[in-house]
């Protein structure tokens, strides 16, 4: 006999917020060992999922008996009959409970079934008169009483720190939460699915390190007790995955966690999941071609279909997508043709025209940044928001990325786009640079600037430098952020609706 009793005398000391509900069901569970059953036992067999009932019944042997375990999720109690409710991971089905088929005692049991209990039943099936397939069953098992109400029935968790706090709950009441981090799994699958038909090799990369780099973040910080060393947690797998490359891999990638001690938005978060890979003899061109594949690829394999609704607003990912520069863009918003423009005459462009950029919203003079930087700006300010169908923004000024070889038809420019949908940037790519010593002077200057005081640069890594002197060949790289991936192909809101459990403040 099952004889683990809670005393409900003594519930508080371990159950702080214990209500009259909560020392209802602990009776139940309490009656239920002293009938000799365990509610809560080690195993259940022979378990057939609801969908797969649901999706063939018209060719199912009605004299077949299946075995169906979930929770609870709505009961009708009509006299010498219940109707149950019963919810598995793939669906509903409706449970038909007699007395005159389970006997009086079995029957007589059901009192102590609530709602959010988890339980297991085995039935034939059949349809009643308004059509609902459902069970008729000849036996039930507890197989795990809860002893706390699940959530109002209509309402659910409404607040967003609580949904995120208890996500668990919120998968329960809000069935499409679940299913979307079920299609969340089954979409990573499907990104190395389409990577191994490419002959991509992936590998795990550190997360903890004595350096970091690749990025230009703010690092979280630890400690390592055996080595007795301040580590970092990664911003970025660049500088490994390029040195395997040069060790021979020749089109490698790794899919995992990475970490920046910066803000949280609608788009941000300081952990976060990102697929960076490197091809070797490709540039930028070709990474675009694997970008757009990818993602048309995984729409396909999980949704059907490479179209979503953004707030009403139907985004297609279908490959090919929209190629343009980010001079041509900006020229379509403001009527500036900054490509064939000086400094001067860009910044008169944008006083003249009444623009607002950043440099101007810190009070500086326009003639003290550079006509890249010019050209960013109004770029962020005025055209990428516009940009709803996936968008490769390609050729960007030289002066915002030190990583990238420079443009092979303008010296003002680099090999470099961004990915956006709907006014969401979704990734990064280069025709990456290789040259040994442009390296080390690069790594160099971000040495100097982390040691006069910018948090963001990162430290010389001296292994790194000395595997890009023994030779890398020309690639093309790629870094794609997987949460906004997902918020798309899920339709979420907010980079948090896709993550299982952020973090909370406590």
């Amino acid at each position: 006999m099952f004889k683990e009793y809670v005393e409900i005398e003594n519930l508080r000391n371990i159950m702080s917020d214990a209500n009259e509900f909560v020392v209802e069901r602990i009776k139940k569970l309490n009656e239920l060992m002293e009938q000799g059953i365990n509610p809560y036992p080690y195993s259940f067999e022979n378990i057939t999922h609801s969908k797969l009932i649901t999706d063939n019944f018209e060719n199912i042997n009605k004299e077949q008996c299946f075995t169906v375990a979930g929770r609870v999720m709505l009961m009708r109690r009509m006299g010498k009959a219940i109707f149950i409710n019963l919810r598995d991971q793939e669906g509903d089905i409706q449970v038909y409970l007699n007395k005159a088929v389970l006997g009086e005692e079995k029957f007589e049991l059901l009192r102590l079934i609530d709602i959010g209990d988890i339980i297991g039943v085995e039935g034939t099936v059949f349809k009643t008169k308004t059509e609902e397939i459902t069970i008729r069953s000849n036996n039930v098992t507890m197989l795990s009483k809860a002893i706390r109400p699940l959530p109002e029935k209509f309402h659910g968790i409404q607040d967003a720190d609580l949904k995120q706090r208890h996500r668990s709950l919120d998968m329960i009441m809000n069935n499409e939460v679940k299913e979307r981090f079920i299609k969340r799994s089954r979409a990573m699958g499907a990104i190395r699915e389409f990577l191994e038909k490419q002959e991509f090799i992936e590998v795990e990369t550190p997360i903890l390190d004595t350096k970091y780099g690749g990025g230009e973040a703010k690092p979280f910080v630890t400690y390592v007790n055996a080595i007795d060393s301040q580590v970092y947690m990664n911003v970025s797998p660049e500088l490994y995955l390029k040195r395997l490359m040069v060790g021979g891999i020749e089109r490698v990638y790794t899919l995992g966690r990475s970490f920046r001690n910066e803000g949280i938005d609608r788009t941000h978060y300081p952990e976060f999941t990102l697929f960076e890979c490197y091809m070797a003899y490709a540039d930028y061109n070709d990474m675009m071609k694997l970008m757009e594949n990818l993602y048309d690829y995984v729409f396909n394999k999980i949704n059907g279909s490479t179209k979503v609704l953004c707030d009403g607003v139907e985004i297609d990912f279908k490959a090919p997508w929209r190629r343009a520069t980010m001079c041509d863009l900006v020229k379509e918003e403001t009527g500036i043709d900054v490509e064939n423009m000086s400094r001067e005459e860009i910044a008169k462009s944008i006083n003249e025209k009444g623009f607002l950029v950043e440099k101007q919203q810190e009070g500086l003079d326009l003639l003290e940044a550079s006509k890249g930087e010019l050209i960013i700006e109004l770029f962020e300010g005025y055209s990428e928001g516009k940009l709803i169908q996936p968008t490769f923004v390609i050729d960007y000024p030289a002066e915002s990325s030190p990583l990238c070889k420079v443009h092979r038809r303008n010296p003002e420019l680099i090999e470099r786009f961004e990915p956006f949908a709907y006014g969401v940037e979704l990734g990064n790519a280069y025709s990456e640079l290789n040259s040994p010593l442009k390296q080390r002077v690069l790594l160099h200057e971000q040495a100097n600037k982390l040691r006069a005081g910018l948090e963001t640069a990162s430290p010389m890594d001296e292994e790194f430098a000395v595997a890009i002197d023994t030779g890398m060949p020309p690639a093309g790289g790629l870094g794609i952020g997987i949460d906004r991936m997902m918020m798309f192909l899920t339709q979420a809101y907010s980079i948090k609706d896709v993550i299982a459990f952020p973090l909370v403040k406590r």
